[in-house]
């Protein structure tokens, strides 16, 4: 997967070094259970990169192994190494990494229930010092790209509708001020239409904010609509990666990925088939 990772580091970045840099990292929980694998994978700056797979295949243990995350959960990096502009940021804590540049939205919409919609915008500042006005003016900033939740600016965040907490979760990461956001599953038990929004607002993010985002997603219709380039995880590897234009004419990724192959959308019990052939890993 080195290859892959150089390969992609000169086609997405035109030869120079990606904002972030994954290689070969293996994470061990509890000291036993191996659950990466040698993952590699750049993220150049101004990109969208999608982190593909299915339920268990370690994309969200990924985002926390760059975030450094794991150690609440007793899992660790233990082989490989993780760059961020340049610099190593494996050892790093969670609180550094944020100062950096570095935010991630957790899987499940993750706010403070407690606390007003702005009141969780405001958590999202707390390693900023450059005062109240700059603080203001991206609280009105995420609510230029989040108007529905400035309507509900005052409401407890536990009252608020999924699709309202995932934009209030993504609104409290931006106003840390980030390069790159690590973004796990946004499209988790949101109806089609407002996962569409939100991808619309990211990829606005990405073009007018010039914010990079690494996004795991089990969706890979729409990550791929929406990404510059992919990575697909199968028990902790990397098994295929691409632009992502390319992985949406792969027809492995079609069929197993997307449920459609030249012949027509498939059904489960040929997906079922298909997890056996594993044509990508011949």
């Amino acid at each position: 997967m080195a290859e892959s990772a150089e390969t992609a580091k000169s086609a997405g970045n035109g030869g120079t070094l990606p904002l972030l840099s994954v290689t070969n990292i293996e994470v061990i929980y509890d000291h036993v259970i191996l659950v990466l694998k040698g993952v590699s994978l750049d993220v150049p700056e101004g990109r969208i990169v999608t982190l593909l797979g299915a339920n268990g295949a370690g994309k969200t243990t990924t985002l926390k192994a760059i975030s450094n995350l794991l150690k609440s959960e007793r899992g660790e990096v233990t082989k490989g190494r993780i760059l961020y502009n340049g610099e190593r940021v494996d050892q790093r804590s969670p609180s550094d990494l944020v100062r950096l540049g570095v935010t991630q939205v957790m899987e499940g919409r993750h706010c403070f229930e407690h606390l007003t919609v702005e009141e969780n915008l405001l958590t999202g500042a707390y390693s900023r010092k450059d005062g109240r006005a700059a603080i203001q003016r991206d609280i009105d900033m995420v609510y230029g790209y989040f108007p529905a939740i400035q309507e509900r600016k005052t409401s407890l965040a536990g009252y608020i509708s999924g699709g309202e907490q995932q934009m209030t979760a993504i609104g409290r990461a931006l106003m840390a001020r980030p390069t790159l956001i690590l973004l796990d599953e946004p499209s988790m038990g949101l109806a089609p239409q407002l996962v569409e929004e939100i991808f619309e607002i990211v990829k606005r993010l990405n073009r007018d904010e010039g914010v990079s985002f690494l996004l795991a997603e089990q969706n890979a219709t729409i990550a791929l609509r929406y990404a510059d380039y992919g990575y697909i995880l199968e028990n902790g590897r990397v098994v295929l990666d691409g632009e992502a234009k390319m992985l949406r004419e792969n027809e492995d990724v079609k069929e197993f990925y997307l449920g459609l192959s030249d012949s027509g959308r498939k059904s489960y019990r040929d997906t079922k088939h298909y997890r056996r052939r594993k044509r990508w890993l011949a």
